[in-house]
């Protein structure tokens, strides 16, 4: 067990933006309201998962939404507490720690502030590894979990309990409701006991994120090399491409962000051209016609001079980006990984290869 406080929440922020694979919203807005918790109620206690008792109630707390409208739209500050107090009745047990379910900017986020604001402890794992668009892309999937009993409330107060058949239609029932209560809200799923947790979730998911976020902070403090080889071996990246953003086409819809973006090349990659298409995360990069990298692995973009990420929604004309592709989680490659985020059910035309393959032992 450790503690997170202020200068931890500002690295974690950091790193998990990267993991976020362009998705998982503003960091910026849920880095704001994960200090503002801490300020108000002291700082949270990170519990690793070998800690948590096998029969504990885990209660995983994310947003649900397109990341953009949470951006404008915000939440009221009780979600926590009706969320907490839904399931501890739903359920009549009382609830052990909460965790995140994604790394990405606000859901990392989030289940800090949760923690907080109600006294429990953090549990250092989730069940992505990175960002998915989807709530039934979890690790928890492959191993037969069901999303249900899942709660929802919104900013207003409007609450509700699924309970659903698969948990490809709890998105589908909760996406409707998202979009009713405009476009974002905040939920709870997957709840589970501590073995399962361990069994199936990615492990250590929050320390990563802090170490990516302290690394990229001090990509400019190695004189043995330069800022950009400092960063893919902090990152254990691959560059892809590196270039100038020429074209951004962008739509929310369904509660998704939705689009392209085209970069032009720059330095080494001068006259070449490269795409990067999202649904709230990045899916697939191709150069000069060729994928060099899809999901489940990720595809991130940086500012070529700071490392910083830069996500779907601050993507702009002009804005110079090192695009880079990092290993998914091994979980993410078996046939039960592949059978829900596979790049064709994103209406990305071809099979999974690792990016390692893709890139063929480029640059590192």
């Amino acid at each position: 067990m450790r503690r997170i406080g202020i200068k931890e929440v500002e690295d974690i922020a950091l790193g998990a933006s990267l993991l976020g694979a362009g998705g998982g919203g503003d960091p910026y807005y849920g880095k704001l309201m994960a200090m503002g918790a801490i300020k108000e109620n002291g700082p949270v206690e990170l519990i690793s998962p070998d800690e948590v008792p096998d029969d504990a109630v885990i209660m995983p707390i994310a947003m649900m939404g397109a990341p953009t409208v949470l951006c404008e739209k915000g939440t009221g500050g009780n979600e926590y507490r009706e969320i907490y107090e839904m399931m501890s009745k739903y359920l009549g047990k009382k609830v052990y720690a909460v965790m995140p379910m994604e790394a990405g900017g606000v859901n990392s986020m989030l289940p800090i502030a949760a923690a907080a604001r109600l006294g429990l402890p953090m549990v250092d794992c989730d069940g992505m590894g990175r960002a998915f668009p989807e709530l039934q892309m979890v690790t928890f999937t492959i191993g037969g979990v069901s999303a249900t009993p899942m709660a929802l409330t919104d900013e207003k107060g409007n609450s509700a309990i699924f309970n659903t058949i698969t948990n490809k239609w709890t998105e589908e029932l909760a996406r409707a409701v998202t979009m009713s209560c405009g476009g974002s809200v905040t939920v709870s799923l997957y709840i589970m006991d501590g073995a399962t947790m361990k069994a199936y979730g990615v492990k250590d998911i929050v320390t990563r994120s802090e170490k990516l976020g302290r690394a990229i902070r001090s990509v400019k403090e190695h004189p043995e090399m330069t800022p950009e080889e400092a960063f893919l071996l902090a990152s254990e990246g691959y560059r892809l491409f590196k270039g100038k953003i020429s074209d951004v086409l962008r739509e929310t819809n369904g509660a998704f962000n939705l689009g392209r973006v085209v970069l032009d090349g720059i330095g080494e990659y001068k006259g070449r051209r490269a795409e990067v298409s999202f649904q709230n995360e990045n899916l697939a990069a191709v150069v000069d016609g060729e994928i060099m990298g899809t999901v489940p692995d990720l595809i991130c973009m940086v500012d070529t001079e700071t490392f910083v990420p830069v996500t779907t929604e601050a993507l702009k004309y002009g804005k110079r980006v090192l695009v880079v592709g990092l290993k998914c989680y091994e979980m993410w490659r078996t046939e039960a990984g592949l059978e829900l985020v596979c790049p064709r059910y994103f209406g990305v035309d071809t099979d999974y290869i690792p990016i390692e393959e893709r890139v063929k032992g480029g640059d590192r």
